[in-house]
């Protein structure tokens, strides 16, 4: 069991503070880096300088504490959404040694705002009981973001001190797939009848000590449970304090179901601009709610996701051994590798071709280098269309049309430059039709694959991002060169 640093209530204890700047964040960890190196400078000087003598554990104990306590005192300070960027900045050794200095009662709140990767890394240093005295004041949605990292020995013993409904809680928020609006919900909102008043509903709000982080709609509901509408602080605050709650509440609201996937859900958000919404079971009772803070983390997940997916690349430590490195980036490499070799098996077979014409070799990467820019920029279009919903049966044939007549004019005046480029640096008026030709054929097919690959990967239930890159590559290279090789061939020699 590793030493945990424990809640200090004396006066003297700092202050915690929200951290809103990301500069203050980076500070920190600037100061944490500074404070580890003076550590490990100081530590080894008193080392040498003391060696053989009886004192020399002592001194060196002396200042090691001093120095974490100097740690400690910064890290007491930060909001733990600053400490969790600390902790994701840092190598294993140094994040270990900082995770042992953050104060007992802010250890839940760093496991939810860790990347998985540090989460997991922390929860391996812990032993059972330091796990449950973090998550035993979680939330049930929270609790439910941390229990597939959590031993199964943790959850249970953490639901024992639950109540019934937590426990209920808890339990549909798990049974939820992970990209649905029910994973993401929270249990916390302020509901109220509509046969009320609004003195009444003021008069209720003041008895709770807070209200509900991103509150900016109280919901209606019958004696059922079941949504009626929705009733806006600001409308209370002005309202008449005798209106009904059915006079003032709005009923044309935008409401979710559990099973809604998160990036309709997001969509809607952004449309709407929302900071909260309802979750709704069959039946039209009130389940749940979803805020925008939780679509915001989700969307800056799913958009990481997509930069890696499109690198062929899992989520992954920067710090982790090499040897899971290796594991991560291996198997798209290897197919990247394939893709390349073959694309040079193509030029190859037309080395009789170049061995004639010298130039050509220093030509067709420009063909296909040219190929692939214009396959990204389609396939990065095609992929966040695909995300926020854009992309339909209905639509889909007008888009294919746009980016090939885009490629095709793009394709003309590109190619008409390199054409001139061609002819001036060889003087052969033919081999800059050659160039032309090939351009304009290689960017059409580039944004013919970068069209077809996230869609097809999306109609199986693949990640569309998932090593587009790499396959792209494939295509604008092997068929670059085929295609700038082959009207050499035909109509240069």
């Amino acid at each position: 069991m590793h030493s945990r640093a424990m809640v200090d209530t004396s006066p003297d204890t700092p202050v915690r503070k929200r951290g809103l700047d990301p500069e203050d964040a980076q500070e920190a960890l600037d100061r944490v880096h500074e404070l580890l190196r003076r550590q490990r400078m100081v530590e080894d000087l008193v080392h040498r300088q003391e060696e053989g003598d009886a004192r020399a554990d002592v001194v060196e104990s002396l200042v090691h504490r001093q120095h974490d306590a100097e740690l400690r005192t910064l890290l007491n300070a930060l909001d733990p959404a600053d400490i969790a960027f600390i902790l994701e900045s840092l190598p294993t050794d140094e994040r270990q040694a900082i995770w042992r200095l953050v104060r007992a009662d802010y250890d839940g709140e760093i496991l939810l705002e860790v990347a998985d990767w540090v989460r997991e890394s922390l929860i391996a240093t812990m032993d059972q009981e330091e796990l449950v005295a973090a998550t035993e004041n979680l939330e049930a949605d929270e609790l439910a973001d941390l229990a597939p990292d959590l031993p199964p020995e943790v959850v249970a013993e953490v639901q024992k001190g639950l109540t019934d409904e937590e426990r209920a809680r808890l339990s549909a928020v798990m049974s939820y797939p992970e990209d649905s609006v029910g994973a993401l919900m929270d249990f916390e909102m302020v509901r109220v009848r509509d046969d009320v008043t609004l003195e009444v509903v003021l008069r209720y709000l003041r008895r709770l000590q807070e209200l509900p982080d991103h509150t900016d709609q109280i919901f209606v509901v019958d004696r059922q449970d079941r949504l009626q509408g929705s009733l806006s602080l600001g409308k209370l605050l002005i309202s008449d304090p005798d209106v009904k709650v059915s006079d003032a509440m709005d009923t044309g609201i935008l409401s979710l179901a559990p099973l809604d996937e998160a990036d309709e859900a997001a969509a809607a958000f952004e449309r709407y601009d929302l900071v909260s919404a309802a979750v709704v079971d069959g039946l039209g009772r009130l389940i749940g709610r979803l805020t925008v803070n939780e679509v915001v983390d989700y969307i800056r997940e799913a958009s990481d996701e997509q930069t890696l997916s499109k690198a062929g690349l899992q989520e992954e430590d920067i710090f982790a051994p090499v040897k899971s490195a290796i594991r991560n980036r291996t198997p798209w490499l290897l197919v990247n590798l394939c893709t390349a070799g073959f694309a040079s098996f193509v030029a190859s077979r037309f080395e009789e071709t170049v061995g004639q014409i010298v130039i050509l070799a220093f030509l067709m990467s420009i063909v296909a280098g040219i190929g692939g820019n214009t396959g990204n920029q389609t396939m990065t279009l095609i992929i966040r269309a695909l995300a926020v919903g854009r992309v339909s049966s209905a639509n889909l044939v007008r888009l294919v049309k746009r980016e090939f007549l885009i490629a095709l004019l793009v394709g003309l005046g590109g190619g008409l430059v390199a054409a001139a480029f061609a002819w001036a640096i060889s003087g052969r008026f033919t081999l800059g039709l050659v160039m032309m030709a090939a351009m304009i054929l290689n960017m059409m097919i580039g944004s013919g694959v970068g069209i077809l690959v996230p869609l097809l990967r999306d109609r199986f239930g693949k990640d569309p991002a998932l090593g587009s890159s790499v396959l792209l590559t494939f295509a604008t290279d092997t068929l670059g060169f085929l295609i700038f090789l082959g009207l050499a061939t035909i109509f240069l020699l």
